[in-house]
């Protein structure tokens, strides 16, 4: 299983867990120290979808894997466009702004387009 989670075949497979992992720990905190409770159901539904997306990309599920690269296609372009427009992230960042968004940005690119190769996405001889 540690090999399938370092690979590049199964790398927004892990992306997506650790991302499901960072929202069930909000879940917490926002329900036990924060007290409240939509705020924490809404993020237990995306938690729930992620989760069950990762898994089944574990799987190698077909329907899972094409979901799974939407999302980190999706993810790559918030990232680009970020790069031009956001503000929050700008101040939170400061200088090193530039920088850390450029290789988050080539690092999500890289590990999409990655992906989809190794799980041959868009292969016409594998088409199922």
């Amino acid at each position: 299983m540690f090999n399938k989670v370092l690979s590049l075949r199964y790398s927004l497979d892990t992306l997506i867990a650790l991302i499901t992992a960072a929202l069930i720990a909000g879940v917490l905190q926002t329900f036990v120290i924060g007290q409240h409770y939509l705020i924490p159901t809404g993020l237990l539904t995306f938690a729930v979808l992620l989760g069950n997306f990762a898994r089944f990309g574990f799987s190698d599920r077909r329907w899972a894997k094409q979901v799974n690269f939407w999302i980190g296609f999706v993810l790559t372009s918030h990232v680009f466009f970020a790069l031009f427009w956001s503000r929050k992230y700008r101040e939170i960042l400061g200088d090193a702004f530039e920088i850390v968004g450029t290789l988050v940005f080539l690092l999500l690119g890289f590990l999409t387009v990655q992906y989809a190769r190794r799980n041959k996405l868009f292969s016409a001889t594998d088409a199922s």
